[in-house]
């Protein structure tokens, strides 16, 4: 069985067991979460699509981590001048596991 899900303005796609990085949620660690924005379920042959989201289905999951991802470096020039930028960012995020996935 799988599914896909919206979190963090993304689709990801989820199985049973699967270890994800989203963006960060708020919570614990060892904390349980549902993600109630499920797009997609696949059930064997069976295909039930959302519009857009499925009404009663979730998915299960529990929080491993919240850390940062590494360094992203983003170097801005000016055209025609002599100064320079250089800026860096570091994403939160979470790591979920996926316990189960629930439908009406």
């Amino acid at each position: 069985m799988h599914a896909i899900i919206e979190t963090g303005g993304k689709q990801v796609r989820v199985a049973a067991g699967d270890k994800i990085y989203v963006e960060k949620i708020n919570g614990d660690a060892n904390a349980e979460v549902l993600l109630d924005k499920v797009l997609m379920i696949s059930k064997n042959d069976e295909v039930i699509c959302g519009k857009p989201y499925i009404k009663g289905a979730g998915v299960k999951a529990e929080i491993m981590e919240t850390g940062r991802m590494s360094k992203v470096l983003v170097f801005g020039p000016r055209p025609k001048k002599a100064n320079r930028k250089l800026r860096g960012h570091r994403q939160y995020y979470t790591t979920l596991k996926i316990k189960e996935i629930t439908t009406e």
